[in-house]
């Protein structure tokens, strides 16, 4: 006999399907060519699926961004709670899971980070109508990272939205100059968040 669904189950389906049909399609086509019909025809759904979820194009992007981190964070925070200690192993593989997560679509990302922020700078009502969900974004990063932190047992140095904004304000700029410019900057950028980290002794 099939499991029947709650309504509650399927909509965080239809949610998901959207994102990942939005994350696909922004990736192709950038955040200001990418329409909300692209993506619901990717997904399968119609656009009046996509408004139940999300009230703008923006706030879509905002969910799919959001989601990214998380991913990101996760891989930082796996690595993270089995050590001991962070030496030069534990380094050595957190740069190495993000330096793979950046080769599955991670410049495109990234530069969809730097268009949506331009987007953003050059169109204030946009700018204003987003302003409480990108901080929200960046809220849900920084207790992100506090349940991370404190499973492994350790202390930030700095205030997590702090913590959060810096992610967010650098990890493109990281990705980008690793792929563009061929230079691995990966492992020194990841040591600099670390060292924002007090873990125990």
């Amino acid at each position: 006999m099939a499991e029947r669904w709650t309504r509650e189950r399927r909509l965080e389906h239809t949610r998901s399907v959207l994102l990942d049909a939005a994350e696909e399609v922004f990736a192709e086509k950038g955040f200001t060519s990418a329409t909300l019909d692209d993506i619901a025809r990717a997904a399968g759904y119609t656009k009046g699926a996509i408004y139940k979820h999300f009230a703008t194009k923006e706030e879509l992007f905002l969910a799919v961004s959001d989601r990214y981190w998380r991913r990101y964070f996760e891989n930082f925070s796996e690595v993270m709670s089995s050590a001991r200690r962070v030496g030069a192993r534990e380094l050595d593989e957190i740069a190495a899971r993000w330096r793979q997560l950046s080769l599955d679509r991670g410049a495109e990302h990234a530069a969809l980070g730097l268009e949506f922020s331009l987007y953003l700078l050059r169109n204030p009502d946009a700018r204003d109508r987003v302003a409480a969900k990108r901080s929200e974004v960046v809220d849900a990063l920084a207790a992100f990272i506090v349940d991370g932190v404190g499973r492994m047992g350790a202390t930030l140095l700095i205030s997590p939205l702090t913590f959060a904004q810096t992610l967010v304000a650098t990890s493109d700029s990281v990705v980008l100059g690793s792929q563009l410019d061929d230079v691995d900057l990966y492992r020194p950028i990841v040591e600099m968040y670390v060292s924002a980290i007090k873990f125990p002794d």
